[in-house]
C-alpha cells in the first residue's frame, strides 16, 4: 500500500463529513489535504484510542519528532511521506502541524476550560490551525483569506463541541465553559448523567446561536477571489450548518445521541454548494 493509498483509506474509514468536500478537489490537491486530514486523524486517535495517559505522550513525542523529520526529508510514517511533497508546494508550515499535536495534548492536561477565551485557545490548536493549513492547500491569494480559514476552523469546532456534548461527558470532558454552565444553572454533574432540562436547552441554543455568529463572522473575511478555490471550506459549512439545524430541530438532544447526516445528504449538501460556487 502506498502512503496516498493508506491516508485515503484512513480518511475514508473516520467517516468524516470532510471526505465529501475532499471529492470536488483536482488530483493534487486532494492528495495533499487527505494526507493532512489523516495526520490529523493519527494523533486524534492517539489520545482517544490510548487508555494510558503516559503511553500516550510517548506516542505524541514520537510523532513530534515524526514531523520534525518530515521537515528535514526522511519521514517514516506513511501520512508524513505522504505529506512530505506537498510541503513548499502549498506553504504548510511545521509550527501549525506541531500546535495541532499540542492541542491533542491539550486533551490530557485539561478537562475543563472556565470561559470562552480559554476554550477558543483549544479550538485555535485543533480546528483553527487546520483550517489555515486546509485552506493553504485549496487555494491562497489574498492573506485575509486565512483570517476567513482560522475562524472557519473555530465554528466547526464549536460545532463539533455541541453535537458531542454528551459523548464526551461519558470520556469525562466538558468543553462547554464552566462560567457559561453557572449562567444557564447546568451543572457537570447534569451533562456526566445525561440529565436534559429546559435549562440545559437555554445553554445549548445560546450556544447554537454564538456558532451560527461565527461561521457568518468566517464567511464576511472570504474575499470574493478566493472563494472560488476555497469551496471545500464552504461545503464542509454547509454540512456542519446543516447539523445545528438539526441538532435544533431535535430539541438540543445531544447528551445521548450524536445527530448525524445520511452519506447521500451529505453528499448532496457538498454538490450544491460546489454548483454555486
Amino acid at each position: 500500500m502506498s502512503p496516498d493509498e493508506y491516508c485515503q483509506q484512513k480518511t475514508v474509514q473516520s467517516g468524516s463529513s470532510f471526505y465529501y468536500s475532499f471529492l470536488f478537489l483536482p488530483p493534487e490537491r486532494r492528495r495533499a489535504i487527505t494526507a493532512l486530514y489523516a495526520f490529523c486523524r493519527e494523533v486524534d486517535d492517539t489520545v482517544d484510542e490510548c487508555t494510558d495517559q503516559s503511553i500516550a505522550r510517548i506516542k505524541l513525542a514520537w510523532w513530534r519528532t515524526e514531523v520534525q523529520a518530515m521537515y528535514k526529508g526522511n519521514p517514516t510514517h506513511p501520512t508524513m511521506q505522504a505529506l512530505q511533497p506537498h510541503l513548499a508546494v502549498y506553504n504548510l508550515e511545521e509550527k501549525h502541524l506541531q500546535a495541532i499535536i499540542d492541542g491533542m495534548e491539550m486533551d490530557l492536561d485539561q478537562t475543563r476550560y472556565l470561559d470562552y477565551p480559554a476554550m477558543q485557545r483549544y479550538c485555535w490548536h485543533v480546528a483553527s490551525v487546520v483550517g489555515i493549513l486546509s485552506a493553504s492547500i485549496f487555494g491562497v491569494t489574498d492573506p485575509k483569506t486565512l483570517e476567513y480559514a482560522e475562524k472557519l476552523g473555530l465554528a466547526f469546532q464549536l460545532t463539533n463541541i455541541i453535537r458531542d456534548v454528551g459523548e464526551d461527558a461519558r470520556k469525562g470532558r466538558i468543553y462547554l465553559p464552566v462560567n457559561e454552565l453557572q449562567q444557564f444553572e447546568v451543572t457537570a454533574a447534569d451533562l456526566l448523567n445525561a440529565r436534559h432540562s429546559e435549562r440545559f436547552e437555554n445553554l445549548m441554543r445560546f450556544q447554537v446561536a454564538r456558532a451560527q455568529k461565527v461561521y457568518d463572522e468566517a464567511f464576511a473575511l472570504l474575499p470574493k477571489q478566493d472563494r472560488r478555490a476555497q469551496r471545500p471550506g464552504l461545503m464542509m459549512a454547509a454540512i456542519y450548518r446543516t447539523v445545528l439545524e438539526e441538532i435544533e430541530r431535535d430539541g438540543y438532544q445531544v447528551l445521548k445521541q450524536r445527530t448525524s447526516l445520511t452519506p447521500l445528504r451529505k453528499l448532496w449538501l457538498a454538490w450544491k454548494t460546489y454548483v454555486r460556487g
